[in-house]
Formats: structure tokens, sequence, C-alpha cells
């Protein structure tokens, strides 16, 4: 084969790429240009042992479930709505799970709250008896409280299926129970250790399997939320709580295999995973530690702590028919602290 010259080769490479900014180095262009590849002169006439097309996938029988057919009846705003749904939410007489479940009665459920905490719809001046006070008087909706040990399997299932009996329904939960400690590894004692996980894993386990046995026993579908958190994900810097951490991790770990359990049931599960939060504990732990007033806002992207507020649009979509197709996932909201 004749070799192009280099002033031919040129010439290709400005017919080629006119408007290239980038240069082959001389050697490489002019290797590009040696080995040409003879042309085919006659047809090739031996068949391919196949002719299945690249692409072509064998045909294979629908599954038996009807396929998803969307309601253009409604518009996007409604696939969010809770309405006349009744929702457990554990660990929601304050705080996290309190904001949780005013943000349930918004978008239009009757609640349920267990906890360990005093009643506290017997104080007027409580924030849960406020968000009581709104759910009837501007809501038109309930929420009922009921003083519960989530580590009491039995006294748990018995009220849930006491709710379950006089509501007629049950269709989801936020497991928002929870503790937190700080204390280094070589220190905790074994009775630390195992409150922690009883509560934060096995409260958490026998709160989602009281819910999921009457939906199961009545045939409801339904979508449950896990509180876990960032801290399952990545290990905390300059925070030392090893146990809740590996508590948490437990947690996202939990709603993947409850996901795959309770699927065929319509039994949605999934985890929520906050960042750091302002709430009355860390303001305490501001004042114990000052440094962590400007470290935590460093550690993520968006340079500042969340709020409580900052998480009820994440329950509500998971409860919802907006997130119909999404099971066994974690929905992480840490203002990028673990994407760094």
């Amino acid at each position: 084969m004749t070799r192009l010259t280099t002033k031919a080769i040129s010439a290709l490479r400005t017919t080629m790429v006119p408007n290239s900014t980038s240069r082959l180095s001389p050697r490489l262009t002019t290797a590009l240009f040696q080995h040409q590849p003879r042309a085919i002169t006659q047809p090739i006439t031996t068949p391919f042992s196949h002719t299945r097309s690249l692409h072509q996938t064998p045909s294979r029988p629908l599954p038996a479930s009807e396929p998803f057919k969307l309601d253009r009846t409604k518009r996007l705003p409604e696939f969010f709505s809770l309405q006349d749904k009744v929702i457990l939410i554990s660990g929601g007489g304050r705080g996290v799970g309190l904001t949780q479940a005013e943000a349930v009665l918004e978008a239009g459920a009757r609640v349920h709250v267990v906890d360990i905490l005093p009643d506290p719809s017997t104080d007027p001046d409580s924030p849960f008896s406020a968000v009581a006070k709104r759910a009837t008087e501007e809501l038109g909706s309930s929420i009922t409280y009921h003083r519960v040990d989530v580590r009491n399997q039995q006294a748990l299932n018995e009220v849930v299926q006491g709710i379950a009996k006089k509501e007629g329904r049950m269709d989801g939960l936020i497991a928002a129970a929870g503790i937190q400690q700080e204390t280094s590894a070589l220190e905790y004692s074994k009775e630390d250790a195992d409150k922690m996980m009883s509560v934060n894993v096995t409260g958490v386990f026998m709160t989602a399997q009281a819910v999921a046995r009457v939906m199961v026993e009545n045939g409801w579908p339904g979508s449950m939320v896990l509180i876990g958190s960032m801290s399952g994900t990545v290990a905390n810097r300059g925070l030392i709580c090893p146990a809740y951490n590996a508590s948490k991790a437990a947690v996202l770990q939990l709603g993947r295999n409850l996901a795959s359990e309770w699927g065929e049931h319509g039994i949605r599960v999934n985890t929520l995973s906050p960042g750091y939060i302002v709430t009355a504990m860390t303001a305490g732990l501001f004042e114990a530690f000052p440094e962590r007033r400007t470290a935590w806002p460093d550690a993520n992207m968006l340079k500042r702590l969340s709020y409580p507020e900052e998480y009820r649009g994440a329950a509500i979509f998971l409860l919802s028919d907006a997130s119909s197709f999404m099971t066994g996932a974690d929905l992480r909201i840490d203002g990028g602290h673990c994407a760094w």
C-alpha cells in the first residue's frame, strides 16, 4: 500500500476535523493512516449460525399482577394526598416525630401516636396539644396518643390491633422512636449498648411487625417509613456514638429486608435518613461542645444545619402514592454531607 505523504496527511486532517482545537502528534497521526483495511471484493457466502438481533429479547409472560394505570383524573398534588388514611407514628410525642405527625395531618390522614412519654395531651400548653387542637379545629382530622414502650411487643400489638379495629384500616407507619448516647467505644457498657439496640432496632422492628400483621391479615396495602440517619452510612467525624451509628445502619438493612418480604402483600418499606438537625438536644450539645456549632455545618455542602420541618415533604412522599414504585430504598437528606 502506498504511504500518504505528509502533505496529504495534513490535508486529510484539515478536512476531517477543521474545527478541532486538539492536534494529534505527527507520529500518531501518521500511524492512523498507515494500516488501511483492504476492500472486500468477494461477498461473504458462509451463513451465520445465528441470525438473532443483538437487541432482541425473548418474549416472556407478563406477571400476574395488573399493569400500572395512571389515574389521569388526578392532578399531581393529589398523588401526595393521604386523605382519610390512618397512619401510626412511633416517637411522635415530641420533636421530629411530632413535626412529621403534623405534616401527615395536613396531608389529610388521621394519626395515632405511640410513645413512651407521659401523655402530653393532658397538658394544654404542650406542643402535642397545640397540634391536636389544630387537627380538630383547622384540619378536620384527629391525632390520638397511646403510651407504649416500643420494646413491649405484646402491648404494642394490642394497641395496633385496637387502632385497626376502631378505624377499619391501617395505611402506613413512620417509625421515629429512638434514643441517642455519646460514649466512646472503650467505655460503653453492655447495658447501654443493649438498650440502644433494643429501642433503635428491635423497637423499630416490632413496630413495623405489628403494623404489617394487621395489614396482611386484612389484605390492606400500605407504606412504611423507618427513620434511619446519615450516621447509618458514615461515621460522624467528631461525634463519638458507635452504638447509635451501628443501630441506624441496622435500621437501613432492616428496611431492605422487610421490603423484600412484604412487597408481595402490597406493603412498601423505605428508610429516611436525616442529617444533622437543630433540636433541643443539639442546642444542649452546642453548649457543651461550642466547636460543633461551626464544625457540623462545615461538614456538608450547604454549610448549615437542617430543621425538622425540612423532612416533612419527604415523609409524605414516601407514605403516599407519589412513591408507588419505591421500596427497599433509603432516602438520605443530609445537605450533601455524605457526598464529599
